[in-house]
């Protein structure tokens, strides 16, 4: 089944250059790119956006991650683009990620672990649209 999903190349990956060797891996795997951008999240947006863990302890530090340097958004199309972009991601916590994977690879730890990725299709559906609207995605 051909699906979007949402990506995001976090500011710990953005400020090593990583973003060419992390796409690479990304179109490598048969995901394509079908939107892209880079900017610097506000503190409004990356509230907005991790709304859902509001209430979580990490919640500040999170935005204050997010916010500390420039991302990459992106969305990817392709086969089951869910399932198979969390496979190339990896586990959040990159000690617990397989060999091979962007997390095991790039992450510095578990909350600069280089990459998002949407976990369900509603999920997608939401961050793709928080960042993008249909007149920048192609495909």
């Amino acid at each position: 089944m051909i699906q979007r999903t949402f990506s995001i190349i976090k500011p710990d990956a953005t400020g090593r250059n990583l973003e060419g060797k992390i796409l690479a891996r990304i179109q490598d795997a048969g995901l394509n790119v079908v939107a892209m951008k880079k900017i610097r999240m506000t503190q409004e947006q990356a509230e907005g956006f991790y709304h859902v863990h509001k209430e979580r302890p990490f919640f500040q530090s999170l935005v204050e991650f997010m916010t500390s340097g420039p991302v990459v958004c992106s969305v990817l199309e392709g086969e089951n683009a869910i399932e198979n972009y969390r496979a190339i991601m990896g586990a959040t916590n990159p000690a617990d990620a397989a060999e091979g994977t962007i997390r095991k690879e790039f992450a510095e730890n578990i909350e600069a672990n280089s990459v998002h990725g949407s976990d369900a299709p509603e999920t997608a559906e939401y961050e793709i649209n928080y960042f993008f609207n249909h007149l920048e995605i192609t495909g």
